[in-house]
């Protein structure tokens, strides 16, 4: 009769037992890897990757569902504070925005670039925030310059890990790491509800669009480049996209089309093939290039949307 009655309540801690849940939030200068290090911990792309810095302009969001709970993962768009136009002090509102209650904050470091005025206002941002991890990135990189200098910050931190995002080094560890100090609770997200949303959807893709202009426009175009999905429709097991690539000068779009269009053939295979791989559905991509002169007032309407 006793060892039933262990059983019984073996079972009922068993059924009440909790697993843990919360928002992680990627904080960082701009080309620190915090791009790659999301899409490293969620096993898939979702936040754009790109040599260019400030190559994501909306907090992207992954997610990680683990037999220890599930965390939904927040890329921020690197602080950038050396072109002080309208759109990038919009971009630096939603880098303070995003550190807004969550539960904890993931503040990635480039150990091969000096400490400058973009971390030091960076570090200031996130000084009153207890809940957060130090990230060394880019220890693949052999003997980093200012290495010394970023360990020196630990103890401003909660912990501190060094990892390579682009090998997959030490990532196990970040993760148990970012479980310990996660808060109890139930999942944030259904699987239902990830691609859900029809605006989060189009941002996303059009992140992705805008990755593959500075990817394969090199030099030629500056950040006065942005791109625009205005529908996704479900057509069979086809989706089918318009999006159009926007600058705000006459001159761009022909560097944007190419010779014979084929420079945007170029970066609309691309970003069809990758949304294909992401997506497990296949896609057709309707890509247009226009001169908006105003493209930036909707940038910055959407980014006021976000905050």
């Amino acid at each position: 009769m006793t060892e039933e009655k262990n059983t019984t309540n073996n079972e009922e801690k068993e059924e009440v037992s909790e697993k843990k849940s919360g928002i992680v939030t990627l904080v960082g200068r701009s080309n620190v890897g915090k791009s790659t290090l999301l899409n490293a911990l969620v096993g898939f792309k979702m936040a754009p990757v790109s040599p260019k810095a400030q190559t994501t302009r909306f907090a992207v969001k992954g997610i990680l569902d683990d037999e220890r709970g599930q965390v939904v993962f927040v890329d921020t768009p690197g602080l950038f504070l050396s072109v002080p136009d309208r759109l990038t002090r919009v971009v630096n509102k939603q880098v303070k925005e995003n550190i807004k209650g969550i539960d904890l904050l993931l503040y990635v470091v480039d150990p091969t670039r000096e400490i400058g005025q973009e971390e030091k206002r960076l570090l200031s941002m996130v000084r009153n925030i207890e809940n957060k991890i130090l990230v060394i990135n880019k220890i693949d990189i052999p003997n980093p310059k200012y290495l010394y200098d970023y360990e020196n910050l630990k103890d401003d931190f909660l912990e501190m890990v060094k990892i390579s995002a682009r090998d997959g080094k030490h990532l196990k560890t970040l993760l148990d790491i970012v479980f310990k100090h996660l808060p109890y609770g139930d999942p944030i997200y259904s699987k239902e509800e990830r691609l859900a949303n029809e605006k989060t959807l189009k941002d996303w893709m059009a992140e992705i669009i805008r990755e593959k202009v500075f990817l394969y426009v090199h030099q030629e175009i500056p950040y006065s480049v942005h791109a625009f999905v205005e529908s996704v429709e479900n057509k069979g097991d086809m989706l089918v996209v318009k999006a159009k690539i926007v600058t705000d000068e006459d001159r761009y779009k022909p560097m944007l089309i190419g010779k014979g269009a084929q420079k945007l053939k170029q970066i609309g295979t691309a970003a069809r093939k990758e949304l294909e791989l992401i997506l497990q559905k296949k896609i057709f991509l309707d890509l247009e290039v226009e001169v908006d002169k105003n493209w930036i007032d909707r940038v910055e309407l959407q980014l006021s949307d976000e905050l």
